[in-house]
């Protein structure tokens, strides 16, 4: 009987899904779509949220003690909620000495790491600018850093995860032609931002970046700051205010109504406005707003 019971409970084993929980939905779409029926995806921040300050949460707690895996996106990016969201869930699974976490910033080529580090800087990020999966070539380092760490840690299916990357690499690069055919005119257009969270969209598609509505990093606009980048604006006349989701949008609208300058709510992730639902729908919308 005890033989019998063993050999019934062996598929069930080898049918279990890999518990995957990751920072943002980015990532979980990625994981989805190299890991497809074989991973169960958690994500524990909205993609309306701001992606620096998520509140750890209970129910978060939970998500993070039950997983079998870990994946954030690294570069600090998430260093003022994930540390004592690990400390109170307690899973040695999510531990970053574990195999089973991945620190997506570990294998990416971070742009605007500072020199000197100070609170003079405002928020700055020791490791770099960490919003690097808003460049589309990007998108393939993650999906081929995602498709080693799941063959690692899930070797048996290990041909499944492979094919599975070896089928979305071809897709993918088909969208990067069309929306770098897309943004062919737009090379060189001027634009101004709240947080300088696009840099390596602005850089991919060779926009330029003449001012942020925040004074520094994480530093709330002020009235003389304020003047100031409505003098520039003037000046340069820029495309337009390229604007996140997560901050208010009062001081980009005060400056629209002194300068005539459009303003562009430019989403950072999946989820971040209704209408984007997969990482093609979120890079769709971002190019959309370049071309006429």
């Amino acid at each position: 009987m005890k033989k019998t019971l063993l050999l019934l409970l062996i598929p069930l084993a080898l049918m279990a899904k890999l518990n995957v929980a990751v920072s943002y939905p980015f990532i979980g779409a990625m994981v989805e779509t190299i890991g497809k029926e074989r991973v169960d995806v958690t994500v524990l921040a909205s993609g309306q949220w701001d992606p620096h300050f998520v509140v750890p949460r209970p129910s978060l707690i939970t998500k993070v003690r039950r997983a079998d895996a870990l994946i954030i996106n690294g570069g600090q990016l998430e260093i003022g909620w994930m540390p004592p969201l690990l400390r109170r869930a307690s899973n040695p699974k999510t531990r970053p000495s574990a195999d089973t976490f991945l620190n997506l910033g570990h294998y990416m080529d971070m742009i605007q790491k500072p020199k000197n580090v100070d609170r003079s800087q405002g928020d700055v990020h020791p490791d770099g600018n960490p919003h690097f999966h808003l460049d589309p070539r990007n998108i393939l380092k993650i999906a081929y850093t995602i498709t080693a760490f799941l063959n690692t840690i899930d070797p048996a299916n290990k041909d499944f995860y492979t094919a599975n990357y070896d089928a979305f690499v071809p897709q993918w690069k088909k969208h990067i032609k069309r929306w770098f055919h897309t943004m062919e005119d737009a090379k060189g257009a001027k634009i101004v931002q709240f947080h300088d969270n696009l840099a390596y969209f602005n850089r991919a598609f060779g926009l330029v970046n003449i001012g942020t509505i925040e004074p520094l990093p994480g530093i709330p606009p002020s009235s003389k700051h304020t003047f100031k980048l409505i003098q520039k604006i003037k000046k340069n006349k820029p495309y337009a205010i390229l604007h996140d989701v997560y901050h208010s949008t009062k001081t980009a609208k005060f400056i629209v109504n002194k300068t005539g300058i459009k303003l562009i709510i430019m989403p950072h992730d999946i989820e971040a406005l209704d209408s984007i639902h997969d990482l093609v729908e979120l890079f769709d919308y971002l190019v959309g707003h370049f071309h006429d």
